[in-house]
Protein backbone atom coordinates (compact mmCIF):
# COMPACT_ATOMS: atom_id res chain seq x y z
CA UNK A 1 0.00 0.00 0.00
CA UNK A 2 1.64 3.41 -1.02
CA UNK A 3 1.71 6.07 1.97
CA UNK A 4 1.62 8.93 -0.50
CA UNK A 5 -1.84 10.08 -1.97
CA UNK A 6 -2.76 7.69 -3.88
CA UNK A 7 -5.25 8.24 -7.44
CA UNK A 8 -7.34 5.61 -9.46
CA UNK A 9 -6.75 5.97 -13.19
CA UNK A 10 -9.44 5.55 -15.56
CA UNK A 11 -7.87 5.17 -19.19
CA UNK A 12 -10.38 4.37 -21.74
CA UNK A 13 -13.26 3.69 -19.54
CA UNK A 14 -11.44 0.67 -18.21
CA UNK A 15 -10.36 1.50 -14.33
CA UNK A 16 -6.30 0.77 -13.66
CA UNK A 17 -4.81 0.14 -10.85
CA UNK A 18 -3.97 2.56 -7.98
CA UNK A 19 -1.03 4.62 -8.76
CA UNK A 20 1.39 6.20 -6.31
CA UNK A 21 2.19 9.73 -7.28
CA UNK A 22 4.38 11.46 -5.42
CA UNK A 23 5.32 15.30 -5.33
CA UNK A 24 8.69 16.55 -5.87
CA UNK A 25 11.01 16.07 -2.71
CA UNK A 26 12.07 18.96 -1.45
CA UNK A 27 15.74 18.91 -0.08
CA UNK A 28 16.72 20.20 3.07
CA UNK A 29 19.77 22.08 2.81
CA UNK A 30 20.52 25.11 4.63
CA UNK A 31 22.20 28.50 4.15
CA UNK A 32 26.25 27.95 4.06
CA UNK A 33 25.75 23.96 3.24
CA UNK A 34 28.07 22.76 0.83
CA UNK A 35 26.98 20.85 -1.64
CA UNK A 36 27.76 19.22 -5.26
CA UNK A 37 25.65 19.76 -8.10
CA UNK A 38 26.67 16.88 -11.04
CA UNK A 39 27.13 19.51 -14.05
CA UNK A 40 29.38 22.01 -11.91
CA UNK A 41 31.43 20.37 -8.89
CA UNK A 42 31.38 21.34 -5.03
CA UNK A 43 29.18 24.55 -4.27
CA UNK A 44 27.71 26.47 -1.32
CA UNK A 45 24.39 27.51 -0.76
CA UNK A 46 24.80 31.65 0.14
CA UNK A 47 21.17 31.88 0.65
CA UNK A 48 17.51 30.45 -0.26
CA UNK A 49 15.09 33.32 -1.41
CA UNK A 50 11.77 33.47 -3.20
CA UNK A 51 11.81 34.88 -6.66
CA UNK A 52 8.38 35.65 -8.87
CA UNK A 53 8.94 33.71 -12.27
CA UNK A 54 6.67 34.15 -15.01
CA UNK A 55 3.55 34.76 -12.39
CA UNK A 56 4.70 31.88 -10.12
CA UNK A 57 6.71 32.19 -6.77
CA UNK A 58 9.54 30.06 -6.56
CA UNK A 59 11.80 28.76 -3.67
CA UNK A 60 15.12 28.93 -5.24
CA UNK A 61 18.72 28.03 -3.57
CA UNK A 62 21.46 30.29 -4.35
CA UNK A 63 24.44 28.58 -4.63
CA UNK A 64 28.12 29.94 -5.64
CA UNK A 65 30.65 27.70 -7.01
CA UNK A 66 33.39 30.42 -5.90
CA UNK A 67 36.27 29.03 -7.61
CA UNK A 68 34.39 29.49 -11.48
CA UNK A 69 32.74 32.83 -9.98
CA UNK A 70 29.19 31.86 -10.57
CA UNK A 71 26.30 32.04 -8.71
CA UNK A 72 23.39 29.19 -9.73
CA UNK A 73 19.87 29.35 -8.84
CA UNK A 74 17.79 25.81 -8.26
CA UNK A 75 14.53 25.71 -7.62
CA UNK A 76 14.00 23.76 -3.64
CA UNK A 77 11.63 20.98 -5.25
CA UNK A 78 13.83 20.22 -8.18
CA UNK A 79 16.96 20.03 -6.24
CA UNK A 80 16.70 16.19 -6.22
CA UNK A 81 15.67 16.16 -9.67
CA UNK A 82 19.07 17.62 -10.92
CA UNK A 83 21.10 15.42 -8.70
CA UNK A 84 21.85 17.94 -6.40
CA UNK A 85 23.14 16.00 -3.11
CA UNK A 86 24.80 16.76 -0.07
CA UNK A 87 28.96 16.43 0.53
CA UNK A 88 30.33 12.63 0.38
CA UNK A 89 30.75 10.81 3.23
CA UNK A 90 34.13 10.24 4.48
CA UNK A 91 33.46 6.20 3.00
CA UNK A 92 32.82 7.54 -0.04
CA UNK A 93 36.20 9.43 -0.28
CA UNK A 94 38.01 6.41 0.97
CA UNK A 95 36.11 4.08 -1.34
CA UNK A 96 37.01 6.42 -4.49
CA UNK A 97 40.90 6.85 -2.77
CA UNK A 98 40.80 2.81 -3.17
CA UNK A 99 39.33 3.28 -6.93
CA UNK A 100 42.70 5.32 -7.60
CA UNK A 101 45.13 3.13 -6.83
CA UNK A 102 43.01 -0.10 -9.10
CA UNK A 103 44.36 -0.84 -12.31
CA UNK A 104 43.29 1.62 -15.35
CA UNK A 105 40.44 0.01 -17.12
CA UNK A 106 40.81 1.45 -21.16
CA UNK A 107 38.22 0.01 -23.43
CA UNK A 108 39.16 -0.68 -26.84
CA UNK A 109 36.42 1.49 -28.41
CA UNK A 110 37.36 4.72 -30.43
CA UNK A 111 38.45 8.11 -28.51
CA UNK A 112 35.07 10.08 -29.07
CA UNK A 113 32.78 7.57 -27.72
CA UNK A 114 35.35 7.12 -24.89
CA UNK A 115 35.81 10.28 -24.03
CA UNK A 116 32.08 10.72 -24.45
CA UNK A 117 31.32 8.20 -21.52
CA UNK A 118 34.48 10.14 -19.44
CA UNK A 119 32.33 13.21 -19.27
CA UNK A 120 29.51 11.64 -18.40
CA UNK A 121 30.88 9.78 -15.26
CA UNK A 122 32.30 13.60 -14.77
CA UNK A 123 28.86 15.29 -15.15
CA UNK A 124 27.42 12.39 -12.80
CA UNK A 125 28.42 13.83 -9.69
CA UNK A 126 29.22 10.64 -8.38
CA UNK A 127 32.90 10.33 -6.49
CA UNK A 128 33.50 7.35 -7.48
CA UNK A 129 32.97 7.33 -11.25
CA UNK A 130 34.95 10.75 -11.22
CA UNK A 131 37.81 8.45 -9.41
CA UNK A 132 37.35 6.19 -12.08
CA UNK A 133 38.17 9.27 -14.77
CA UNK A 134 41.14 10.24 -13.21
CA UNK A 135 42.46 6.94 -12.60
CA UNK A 136 41.96 5.74 -16.59
CA UNK A 137 43.58 8.96 -17.88
CA UNK A 138 46.11 9.18 -15.33
CA UNK A 139 49.69 8.82 -17.02
CA UNK A 140 52.77 8.43 -15.52
CA UNK A 141 56.18 10.31 -16.50
CA UNK A 142 57.14 6.97 -18.42
CA UNK A 143 54.09 6.81 -20.67
CA UNK A 144 53.04 8.45 -23.54
CA UNK A 145 51.66 11.99 -23.65
CA UNK A 146 47.98 12.69 -23.21
CA UNK A 147 46.93 14.59 -26.13
CA UNK A 148 45.05 18.04 -25.31
CA UNK A 149 41.57 16.43 -25.44
CA UNK A 150 42.52 13.55 -22.91
CA UNK A 151 44.26 16.19 -20.71
CA UNK A 152 41.60 18.45 -20.56
CA UNK A 153 39.02 15.53 -19.65
CA UNK A 154 41.60 13.83 -16.90
CA UNK A 155 42.31 17.56 -15.68
CA UNK A 156 38.64 18.30 -14.81
CA UNK A 157 38.08 15.39 -13.35
CA UNK A 158 40.76 15.72 -10.79
CA UNK A 159 40.01 19.19 -9.94
CA UNK A 160 36.03 17.42 -9.09
CA UNK A 161 37.15 14.83 -6.73
CA UNK A 162 40.48 17.18 -5.14
CA UNK A 163 37.36 20.12 -4.41
CA UNK A 164 34.96 17.57 -3.11
CA UNK A 165 37.82 15.48 -0.75
CA UNK A 166 38.75 19.09 0.26
CA UNK A 167 35.37 19.78 1.40
CA UNK A 168 34.67 16.75 3.23
CA UNK A 169 37.94 17.07 4.86
CA UNK A 170 38.47 20.73 5.62
CA UNK A 171 41.81 20.78 3.99
CA UNK A 172 43.33 23.07 1.27
CA UNK A 173 41.91 22.29 -2.08
CA UNK A 174 45.63 22.03 -3.07
CA UNK A 175 46.54 19.74 0.29
CA UNK A 176 43.66 17.13 -1.68
CA UNK A 177 45.51 17.15 -4.77
CA UNK A 178 48.30 16.73 -3.13
CA UNK A 179 46.86 13.46 -1.92
CA UNK A 180 45.19 12.37 -4.67
CA UNK A 181 48.58 12.81 -6.59
CA UNK A 182 50.19 10.81 -3.99
CA UNK A 183 47.80 7.86 -4.58
CA UNK A 184 48.27 8.12 -8.22
CA UNK A 185 52.29 8.16 -8.15
CA UNK A 186 51.88 4.86 -5.86
CA UNK A 187 50.05 3.33 -7.62
CA UNK A 188 52.66 3.72 -10.96
CA UNK A 189 55.42 2.73 -8.89
CA UNK A 190 53.64 -0.18 -7.26
CA UNK A 191 53.02 -1.28 -11.04
CA UNK A 192 56.92 -0.80 -11.96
Amino acid sequence: MCSRSVFVVKLFGAEKDKICMTKPKKMEFRPNDFIVYPAHGVGQIISIEEQDIAGLMLELFVISFEKDKMTLRVPTNKAADVGMRTLSSPDVVAKAMTTLKGKARVKKAMWSRRAQEYEQKINSGDLIAIAEVVRDLHRADDQREQSYSERQLYEAAIERLSREISAVSGCDELDAQSQVNDVLVGRATAAA
